[in-house]
């Protein structure tokens, strides 16, 4: 059967080919008679040949247009978006749009997405280019972010009527707009129901029915910023929070007419919600936080400032189950400030839900003990960032618990924290990533604190550190008991530093100093203003400048002085290196017996060390004698330092301070060692008596862990 059908479909090819009407061929025609023929709409493969060859002409008549335009007009509509986005200048955007119908496509978008609205001129040109009857594009629907908010109070609801064509808007910025009310800014709203974000922060005017448009038609909102509208009640919010299902971040600042009830609805309905801000709702209770942390699970960011009316309550209720505990990981940024009904038991809870808390703002709650921040040093090395300001009960107790335990806070304030002295500010000195440090009306402080924090540049816990100090900002308003000679060590150590206040502080009511101080605010008083010292920016490196060339100048006059009233000062140096004397001068030009010094180290036995000249001892190998403010001399002992090296007009004994200046006697105590390098026992022996110099570990320093110097 098969066969047959071969068969019959092979004749009748032959008697259709044979009964053609295509004319006969001669033999030398070279010419296909299929493409002679009349009518060949019925052949498929004509019609198939002649398609491609008329796209084929059509893709080779465009590549040679775009080869004729320029090589760059060969890339792909991608590329050139990828290129564009690149530019920030609107005036480049509008350069490109203006070189081809081509890059004009391409830019377009890209000019448009985002217009310039800082100036009126601005304005009115997006208002008339959108209205145009004869534009090239709809520009109308290129906009995507909106934001009048450079021009504030001059912006009116006609501004945004013109703007009303506008209907795929994603995110609406009219901070501080004050004049806008329900006028142009509810049908704006109605006509975009793509919205993602919304800032409406000022806009006192606003009320109730603009809100629930946003609650009707944008479904998509994820972003609510509405602080500052007081007309704005539950009503409204709730609406919001039941049909905007993927909100994630609420700032509700100063909407003083919200209660509980928004916040339970946002807790019932907003489980995705990253942010949310709740500054001074006074309304707010307890119960609304405790539904928050437990119904919003990936909360990063909670803000209860000033909500007096929570207390330890809204964390204690968090329900508490052994096998599965509540734990906030995602929780990030915690502000308590001024939440006075908080306590001890409310911060242990909070420590026990919200492990990985970076950012902790307790300012102002009072009732908080050491026990509380002793229940903070769990946070470990995830606490970056701290305010414990007005917190008046804790002491040194727990402040160097917190420095021990949480060794990578980079900001720590302690304002009037009046209980504090300085055996806690020279714990937390030794922060490696201190940037930042408040210690306004702290008055227990000295200049023992201020000489740790500027040490840490060169030597923490007795060992030098690799790098310099990175504090930015200092805080000393009104620590009474500061000199200048402390202030002095801190700007020479600390090259970073940007902000320097001391306000209060009488030692820098100064002229000299004060015209490198920036002005005072115009609200304060005439009191504040005669106070008023602060140093930043520029104002910080002329003071240093300043102090640095009165100290030249200081010791300029000094050895003048010296060489006028002791013309032997030199001689008696030279022959000092000559010969071993038995006299040397003291540095009050008075002579002083040397010391017959027997050391067991790399001093031939019965030898005498003898102290180096001004040059020497300025730029010897060994040790360093720098100028103090009050013209004393002080050691600074190099680690590569032999055993001989021992000043003859050192005392022979090892438990008291060498030359201590006159502002740090009765400071430091009596246990600083004396600054020998390491190595064996010394038997030190000389008119005073015998002196044993204890062993030293290897790698130890002057002032090391055991030092009272450093706090420890």
């Amino acid at each position: 059967m098969a066969r047959s059908r071969r068969l019959q479909r092979m004749s009748s090819g032959s008697s259709s080919s044979s009964s053609s009407t295509s004319p006969e061929r001669g033999a030398d025609d070279d010419n296909d008679s299929f493409m002679l023929q009349a009518n060949d709409s019925q052949s498929s493969l004509g019609l198939e040949m002649s398609s491609d060859m008329g796209q084929d002409a059509a893709a080779q008549r465009e590549y040679e247009e775009r080869c004729r335009v320029s090589p760059v007009a060969r890339l792909p509509a991608e590329l050139l978006i990828s290129i564009f986005a690149r530019l920030n200048a609107p005036s480049d955007l509008q350069s490109c749009m203006l070189t081809s119908k081509l890059w004009a496509q391409n830019s377009v978008g890209l000019l448009w997405h985002r217009p310039a609205m800082s100036r009126w001129d601005s304005i009115h040109s997006v208002v008339s280019s959108i209205r145009k009857a004869d534009k090239r594009f709809a520009y109308q629907d290129l906009v995507k972010r909106l934001n009048v908010s450079t021009l504030t109070n001059q912006v009116s609801d006609g501004t945004l009527i013109g703007m009303t064509e506008c209907k795929r808007i994603e995110r609406l910025t009219l901070t501080n707009c004050s004049k806008l009310t329900d006028v142009s800014l509810q049908p704006l709203i109605d006509g975009n129901r793509s919205l993602l974000a919304l800032d409406v922060t000022g806009l006192d005017q606003l009320t109730d029915r603009t809100m629930i448009t946003v609650a009707d038609h944008c479904l998509r909102l994820q972003g609510l910023n509405v602080s500052g509208c007081k007309k704005i009640t539950d009503a409204s919010i709730t609406a919001i929070a039941k049909s905007c299902r993927h909100l994630k971040r609420l700032k509700f600042n100063g909407c003083s007419q919200l209660t509980d009830t928004s916040l339970m609805t946002v807790a019932a309905h907003c489980s995705a919600l990253l942010e949310i801000d709740c500054h001074a709702l006074t309304n707010i209770e307890s119960p609304s936080v405790t539904a928050l942390l437990t119904s919003c699970p990936h909360l990063r960011e909670m803000r209860l400032a000033h909500c007096m009316k929570i207390n330890d309550s809204a964390f204690l209720n968090i329900p508490y189950h052994p096998d599965m505990p509540y734990s906030f990981d995602s929780l990030r940024i915690l502000d308590l400030t001024d939440c006075n009904e908080l306590g001890d038991k409310g911060v242990e809870r909070i420590m026990e839900t919200c492990p990985r808390l970076r950012n902790l703002i307790m300012a102002k709650c009072r009732n908080i003990t050491d026990r509380a921040v002793l229940a903070i040093t769990k946070l470990g090395k995830n606490l970056h960032y701290i305010h414990l300001g007005h917190c008046a009960r804790i002491t040194d107790l727990s402040v160097e618990a917190l420095a021990k335990a949480c060794n990578r806070i980079r900001y720590i304030d302690l304002a009037c924290c009046s209980n504090l002295t300085d055996n806690s500010i020279m714990k937390l000195a030794g922060l490696p990533k201190l940037k930042r440090i408040g210690l306004v009306k702290c008055a227990g402080i000295t200049d023992r604190s201020i000489y740790a924090l500027a040490m840490m540049g060169e030597m923490k816990a007795g060992k030098k550190s690799v790098g310099q100090s990175v504090l930015e900002r200092v805080h000393l308003s009104y620590c009474t008991l500061l000199t200048l000679d402390g202030i002095h060590a801190l700007l020479d150590n600390c090259p970073k530093l940007t902000h320097l206040s001391l306000t209060g502080v009488q030692a820098f009511l100064r002229e000299d100093l004060l015209v490198y101080c920036r002005d005072a605010p115009p609200e304060f008083n005439d009191h504040q203003r005669d106070v008023f010292c602060v140093f930043s920016g520029s104002g910080v490196s002329k003071l240093r400048d300043h102090l640095n060339l009165q100290k030249a100048n200081r010791l300029a006059h000094r050895m003048a002085a010296d060489r006028s009233s002791t013309p032997s000062v030199a001689s008696e140096y030279a022959e000092a290196e000559l010969d071993i004397d038995d006299e040397n001068l003291d540095s009050n030009g008075s002579n002083t017996p040397v010391l017959n010094v027997d050391v067991h180290g790399s001093q031939p036995a019965g030898g005498t060390p003898i102290a180096s000249g001004p040059a020497s001892a300025a730029h010897g190998p060994h040790a360093l004698l720098t100028d103090l403010p009050h013209g004393q001399t002080h050691w600074h002992q190099n680690p590569n330092a032999g055993a001989s090296n021992l000043s003859q007009s050192a005392p022979a004994s090892t438990n008291t301070m060498i030359w201590p200046p006159p502002h740090q006697q009765g400071q430091y105590g009596q246990h600083i060692q004396h600054p020998l390098s390491a190595g064996g026992a010394q038997h030190v022996t000389g008119m005073m008596g015998a002196t044993v110099l204890d062993d030293l570990e290897e790698g130890d320093e002057a002032f090391g862990e055991g030092s009272e110097f450093m706090g420890d």
